[in-house]
C-alpha cells in the first residue's frame, strides 16, 4: 500500500529551494512573531498557527510543516527560534530557519522538538497531498491525486474538479476522474452515481475497488447495487488475468536462470558424456568473480557487469579448463568415476573459497539501471532486474548457438559428439576439442554465476543449489541440444511457479521431479534427441 508521503518525495525535493526562502525572511516580524507562536503552542493551536501561516506565505509553512512530520523541527527553548536538527545529540550542527545559519549543539537540554499528535499528523498529510496536486511534475500530481482517493473531503473535490478543467496531461486527468467518481459514488443528483460506477470500473486502482465494495455494503438502489457487483467482478477478473501475467513473467525469469545454469553443462555432458559435479561450483566461481569486480572498481558499480561477464567467463573456463586436463581426461568412457571425481573436486573448490573468503555470504551490489520496475498498470509491475536477465538468457544462448554453427571449433564439437572415432579419423584433435569444449561450458557456466549474483547472495554453496536443476533441465531438454536446453528450462521454470501458488515451492519442485522422471520413462533421451551414430548406438 502507498505511504501517505510516498507521492509527495518530488514536490518536496525542493525542499532546500524552500529553506532559502525562509532565509530570505529573516529578521522580518512576521516569521519571528509565527515561529514564537508556534514554539510555545499546544497540539490544537498548531494547526491553526500554520494555516494562517499559509495564508501569508504558503512555501515557507508547508516545509515547516514537512520538517514536523519529518521530526526535524525544533526550537531553542529561550529564544523560541525554529531550528532544522537532523541530529539533536551534543555536538552535532542545527541550522536556524530565520538566517539559515548553523550553530553548535551545547546541550540536548537547550532544543526541544516541536512535536505533533497523529490527529495533527493526518492532518498535515492531507494539507501536503492536496499542495502536491499543482505540482508542476505530471507524476507527482497523479501521485497526490492517488492517495487522496480513500476519502476525499468536500474542498479536496471542489479543488480536484477545478484543476481537472485545465489539465493537460492525461494521466493526470484520469486520476482526477477517479477522485471525483470516488465522490459521486454518494451524490443525490441523478446519473452520477451510475456514471461514477462507470468510471470506477475501467480503472485496477485499490482504493478505487475498495470505495466499490464499501459502496455495495450500504447502497439501497438495486439497479445501482447490480451495476457495482458488476464493476466489482470486472475489476477483480482484470486483476486475475494480470496476476497471471506476473506469474508467467516469474516463471521466464526462473526458467532463464535455469536454462543459464544448465546450457554449459549441456555441451559438456552432451559431447564428452562426463557427469560434472563440480558445474555448480564453476557458477560460484563466476558470481564471486563479480564480487571482486566490484571490489577492484567501488567508484564504478554502474559498469562493474561489464567487465564481470567477460572476466567470469575466463575465470571460469580457465579451471574448467585445468579440471578437465587434470583429472577428466583420464575418466574418458567411465561415467560414474568422473562423478566421483568432480564430485570431490567441488568439495575442494567449495573449501578454497572458504579459506580465501570466509564461510560468510557476499553481497553484490546491484547498477542502478537494474533496479526499479516497469508499471504496466496499479496492479502489475515488471521488475527490470529479472527483466534483464531474460534478456541476458537469450543473448547468451544464441551467442552460443552461433559459435556451434558459424566457427570452425563448432563444427569439431558437433562432429565429436555425434560420432568421436569418426571425427578422430577425420584429422580433428579430440583431446583439444574436449579441453576446449569443457572450457567454453565452464566459461558459460560462470557467465551464469554473474546473473545469479544479482538475484541472490553470494556464497560458498551458491553453487548447489542449481547443480540438479541443471542436470534435470539437461536430461529433459534432450543431452547435448541447446534448443532442448533452453525449451526445458522455460518450461521448467514456468510449472514451478504456476504451481506454486497452490501447492508451495517445496511440493511444486517435487511435482516437476515426478513428472520428469514420467517423461523419461516415455522418451529416454528428452525432448529434442541428440542424432548420430554414437548417439544411436
Amino acid at each position: 500500500m502507498r505511504g501517505i508521503y510516498t507521492s509527495l518525495v518530488k514536490y518536496f525535493s525542493l525542499m532546500l529551494l524552500m529553506l532559502a526562502s525562509l532565509s530570505a525572511a529573516a529578521g522580518t516580524a512576521q516569521f519571528e512573531a509565527y515561529e514564537a507562536q508556534l514554539a510555545k503552542a499546544k497540539f490544537d493551536e498548531k494547526a491553526e498557527i500554520l494555516q494562517s501561516w499559509m495564508s501569508e506565505d504558503r512555501a515557507e509553512a508547508l516545509t515547516l510543516i514537512q520538517l514536523m512530520l519529518d521530526s526535524q523541527l525544533y526550537y531553542q527553548k529561550k529564544e523560541l527560534q525554529l531550528y532544522r536538527v537532523e541530529d539533536a545529540s551534543k555536538g552535532a550542527s542545527a541550522v536556524r530557519l530565520s538566517d539559515g545559519k548553523s550553530v553548535e549543539i551545547q546541550s540536548k537540554r537547550d532544543f526541544k522538538r516541536v512535536s505533533i499528535n497523529n490527529s495533527l499528523r493526518g492532518t498535515f498529510g492531507g494539507w501536503l497531498a492536496t499542495a502536491a496536486l499543482t505540482d508542476p511534475d505530471p507524476s507527482a500530481r497523479r501521485e497526490a491525486a492517488l492517495e487522496l482517493i480513500d476519502a476525499p473531503s468536500a474542498a479536496v473535490v471542489a479543488q480536484v474538479r477545478e484543476l481537472s478543467l485545465t489539465e493537460a496531461d492525461e494521466g493526470v486527468r484520469g486520476a482526477f476522474d477517479i477522485v471525483l467518481a470516488v465522490a459521486d459514488l454518494y451524490s443525490e443528483e441523478a446519473g452520477k452515481p451510475a456514471a461514477a460506477i462507470a468510471t470506477l470500473a475501467q480503472t485496477l486502482e485499490p482504493a478505487a475497488l475498495a470505495a466499490l465494495t464499501k459502496f455495495t455494503a450500504s447502497a439501497t438502489d438495486k439497479e445501482l447495487l447490480v451495476q457495482a457487483n458488476r464493476a466489482i467482478k470486472k475489476i477483480n477478473d482484470e486483476a486475475s488475468f494480470y496476476a497471471g501475467v506476473e506469474t508467467v513473467y516469474f516463471g521466464l525469469s526462473l526458467g532463464s536462470v535455469l536454462v543459464l545454469a544448465g546450457i554449459g553443462l549441456a555441451i559438456t555432458f552432451g559431447v564428452m558424456g562426463v557427469i560434472n559435479m563440480a558445474h555448480g561450483e564453476l557458477i560460484m566461481i563466476g558470481a564471486y568473480t563479480t564480487y571482486v569486480v566490484q571490489l577492484l572498481m567501488p567508484n564504478y558499480i554502474e559498469y562493474s557487469l561489464f567487465v564481470a561477464i567477460p572476466a567470469a567467463f575466463v575465470v571460469s573456463g580457465l579451471v574448467g579448463i585445468a579440471i578437465e586436463r587434470g583429472v577428466i581426461r583420464f575418466l574418458y568412457g567411465r561415467p560414474l568415476e568422473t562423478l566421483l571425481a568432480t564430485f570431490g573436486i567441488s568439495l575442494v573448490l567449495q573449501q578454497a573459497v572458504r579459506s580465501i573468503f570466509s564461510p560468510l555470504n557476499r553481497s553484490v551490489e546491484t547498477p542502478s539501471w537494474m533496479s526499479g520496475s516497469i508499471e504496466i498498470n496499479p496492479v502489475l509491475a515488471l521488475t527490470e532486474s529479472r527483466l534483464y536477465i531474460i534478456f541476458f538468457c537469450l543473448f547468451v544462448f544464441f551467442a552460443l548457438s552461433l559459435i556451434m554453427k558459424r566457427t570452425r571449433l563448432g563444427l569439431q564439437v558437433r562432429a565429436v559428439s555425434q560420432n568421436r572415432a569418426m571425427a578422430r579419423a577425420m584429422g580433428v584433435r579430440s583431446e583439444w576439442v574436449d579441453a576446449m569444449t569443457f572450457g567454453l561450458g565452464s566459461g558459460v557456466a560462470g557467465v551464469a554465476g554473474v546473473a545469479l549474483s544479482q538475484l541472490t547472495n553470494v556464497g560458498p554453496n551458491l553453487g548447489q543449489a542449481y547443480i540438479i536443476d541443471s542436470f534435470m533441465v539437461v536430461v529433459f531438454g534432450g543431452v547435448g541440444n541447446l534448443w532442448g536446453t533452453l525449451v526445458a528450462g522455460l518450461s521448467l521454470g514456468l510449472a514451478n511457479k504456476v504451481m506454486e501458488p497452490w501447492a508451495g515451492a517445496v511440493l511444486a519442485k517435487i511435482l516437476v521431479l515426478v513428472f520428469i522422471i514420467l517423461f523419461i520413462q516415455k522418451r529416454p533421451r528428452g525432448l529434442f534427441p541428440q542424432r548420430g551414430r554414437a548417439a544411436e548406438g
